[in-house]
């Protein structure tokens, strides 16, 4: 199906940006799993504006579910959540200019001027909204069985945070993450400062969002087509302005030799069996080592941006200018972190399951 995700737990996501509501459908829980609705609702609140360095719309995500909850436990029943649009503005729209790295001209092309175009539409980022809920909901499950997921701004432009080594990944170090208004481990006032200058020059930033799930134990993915880093990947890549993804060192690994790049394997004090070095990620043909995986998503630019930039008027099918309204983030990654960890708990549950 076109727009869910998963089998033994399939998500579906449906809803405009502009719409009346967004929400999803969350389908192959099992009953009498404990649902924690303050921890849903702290996970969605990070996803939402909080500085001046973000959106000015403003979303309070009161949500609402419909169904597969009872009495604070899931009911093995699909579970329904629709979380409504509060503060849109669609006379910032102009239908047919189709904005620069927007989707609106493939979304044209695709649905023949039928889609709802307003604010991005069914494109838009309101649309993590509901995948945090549903992700919020899967790492609690997924914390009950020993696995921690966190992420963090790992680089905003040319400005980085400090170096973890994937290795060493710890608990103590994501609850220093966790425990920080902006989702870094060490200074992050140059990459908020390259936020800041792109803000004031009327422009967006890029960055990138690093993730780490520890406590998983090896053998988990399918070699092939189902392995872990396809389907982390997948998931992730349904997170609007996504365009890269590495796991463990990544694209580094082109540069160096294997005699550098090789993790060696030892048995550890616990008697299992670990790899010195983690430049993979956790992951060997496509199947979990037990080490911590590990994974960067590079975002884009935020597209909307209040410069005057060249389009096409699919209307009148002409050369035409465009300077796009509205309200929009600045750098579009932070918000994102709590978003990655959604999308990687959705595909390790259905995996796990």
């Amino acid at each position: 199906m076109k727009n869910t995700f998963g089998q033994a737990v399939a998500l579906t996501i449906f809803g405009e940006s502009h719409g009346p509501a967004v929400g999803a459908v969350l389908d192959g829980l099992a009953p009498g799993l404990p649902v924690d609705e303050d921890y849903i609702r702290r996970q969605l609140a990070r996803r939402r504006p909080s500085t001046a360095l973000d959106t000015a719309r403003q979303e309070q995500d009161c949500y609402q579910i419909l169904s597969g909850v009872y009495q604070g436990r899931t009911t093995g029943s699909p579970l329904t959540i629709v979380i409504p649009n509060e503060n849109t503005r669609s006379e910032d729209y102009t239908y047919g200019l189709a904005r620069p790295s927007h989707a609106d001209y493939a979304a044209y092309c695709k649905y023949h001027g039928y889609e709802d175009w307003r604010g991005g539409g069914h494109f838009s980022g309101r649309l993590t909204a509901p995948l945090v809920f549903a992700g919020g909901l899967i790492i609690q499950l997924l914390a009950q069985r020993g696995i921690r997921i966190g992420a963090r701004v790992k680089s905003i432009g040319n400005a980085y945070d400090k170096y973890i080594d994937p290795a060493e990944v710890s608990e103590e170090i994501l609850d220093e993450i966790a425990a920080s208004d902006f989702p870094s481990y060490g200074d992050p006032r140059a990459m908020q400062k390259e936020i800041s200058d792109a803000q004031t020059a009327l422009d967006s930033v890029g960055g990138q969002v690093e993730c780490f799930i520890l406590g998983l134990g090896a053998g988990i993915g399918e070699p092939m087509f189902d392995g872990l880093e396809s389907r982390i990947s997948s998931a992730v890549f349904a997170i609007p302005a996504v365009k890269g993804i590495e796991f463990g060192e990544g694209f580094a690994l082109t540069g160096i030799r294997a005699s550098e790049a090789n993790d060696e394997f030892y048995i550890a004090d616990d008697g299992t069996v670990k790899t010195r070095t983690n430049s993979n990620g956790g992951i060997l043909g496509g199947i979990s080592t037990g080490m911590p995986i590990v994974f960067s998503t590079a975002f884009k630019p935020t597209p909307s941006i209040a410069l005057k930039q060249r389009t096409v008027d699919l209307e009148t099918m002409t050369d035409t200018d465009i300077e796009i309204r509205g309200r929009h983030d600045p750098c579009i990654a932070v918000r994102a972190a709590v978003c990655v960890e959604s999308a990687a708990a959705i595909a390790l549950a259905d995996l796990i399951l």
